[in-house]
């Protein structure tokens, strides 16, 4: 296979968020203020110390090349945020992901997009709806997203082999999991779209989820719980959905069933309730993705920003254990929101920094 080869820039981009320290939030605050990964990485070590922490470790050169030859051999490529064929509605997330590994048709992201979550242990019923839902919105031109998991990610995939259907793993490109859905797995990165941000050769750990969930909502228009416990992962990806301002939609069931209880609580909290494909397509209709205008995806810093020590204080003196919202900590501080950012972004890079779903942060 030949090699995945990226010019200075891309390379530098790939090193950065490859970086300890740097996630996606920070990495697009870096890139908007320096203009360029070269020279955000140069500023690194001067922003890790004004942080107050140890210096940030920046990926080596070597490590980003051996890491992008890896890719090139596994028939994949990458693509990065700011790329023409980028999702746009992935771009929307303030975390999306500055850089995803694929295989498979790209194109696959240019339809309306629905993702299809549920439990692992789903029921036989909800296996089957999950099915015959995929493959009735795969004939109206929809393509289903969903996580590659057993249970419903696995019968969404299945009735969407044919029309068009895209996975999200938490793991490397490489890494089947769970292994009983290597052969899925393939089937998808060779007739659909197989989407991993962990570089090759990680292993699916229980913090990459979360990471994958978001990206499953933030590729779709709407997200479909057919079965879910009350503190799933399926809720956190309809959470996510939610949050971004996309259609959160649920399939009812018996309230005896705790795999049931989830859709409930989504459907009693306002969530559209599904109960065929016309009801997806009736919730989604009026959500042209083609004619959303693109926001403003994030808030960061710029060149012109800078960071006294008083207003370093006063923004680390509001800080604690406790996850506090970031536009909470602005209306506190009293400060420009692009100060308070630039200050976040040195703790950050400092080590001293945790970032929380929903756009919070706490002190560690």
């Amino acid at each position: 296979m030949p090699e995945s080869r990226l010019d200075e820039e891309c390379l530098a981009r790939l090193r950065l968020i490859r970086s300890a320290n740097v996630g996606p939030v920070s990495y697009r605050q870096l890139i908007r203020r320096f203009g360029s990964a070269v020279d955000a990485i140069a500023a690194i070590p001067d922003l890790a110390r004004r942080g107050g922490g140890e210096p940030t470790r920046i990926c080596p050169r070597a490590d980003a090349e051996r890491e992008a030859v890896r890719v090139g051999q596994l028939g994949a490529r990458y693509l990065l945020i700011g790329d023409a064929g980028y999702p746009a509605m992935l771009a929307e997330l303030d975390d999306a992901p500055p850089v995803l590994i694929l295989r498979g048709d790209l194109a696959l992201l240019d339809r309306p997009v629905v993702a299809m979550v549920g439990a692992r242990n789903a029921s036989a019923a909800a296996c089957r709806f999950a099915r015959d839902l995929a493959r009735a919105l795969g004939e109206e031109g929809v393509t289903i997203v969903s996580g590659l998991a057993r249970g419903v990610d696995t019968a969404a995939h299945t009735g969407s082999l044919d029309s068009g259907t895209v996975g999200v793993i938490a793991s490397g490109i490489d890494i089947a999991y769970p292994p009983d859905n290597a052969a899925l797995q393939e089937r998808i990165a060779c007739d659909g779209l197989l989407l991993a941000e962990q570089p090759p050769g990680t292993e699916p750990l229980a913090r990459h989820f979360p990471r994958r969930n978001r990206i499953i909502a933030g590729l779709a228009v709407g997200t479909v719980v057919v079965e879910a416990a009350p503190k799933s992962g399926s809720l956190i990806t309809a959470r996510i959905a939610a949050e971004a301002g996309r259609e959160v939609m649920a399939v009812p069931g018996s309230p005896v069933d705790q795999r049931a209880q989830g859709c409930n609580l989504l459907i009693r909290e306002g969530a559209t309730l599904v109960q065929c494909a016309d009801d997806v397509l009736e919730a989604i209709r009026p959500i042209d993705p083609r004619l959303r205008q693109q926001r403003e995806a994030w808030t960061g810093p710029s060149a012109a920003d800078d960071a006294g020590d008083a207003d370093r204080t006063r923004v680390i003196d509001l800080l604690a254990a406790a996850p506090v919202p970031v536009d909470e900590l602005i209306r506190q501080a009293g400060l420009a929101s692009a100060i308070v950012q630039l200050v976040l972004l040195e703790l950050e890079l400092g080590g001293r920094l945790e970032r929380h779903a929903g756009g919070r942060v706490s002190l560690i």
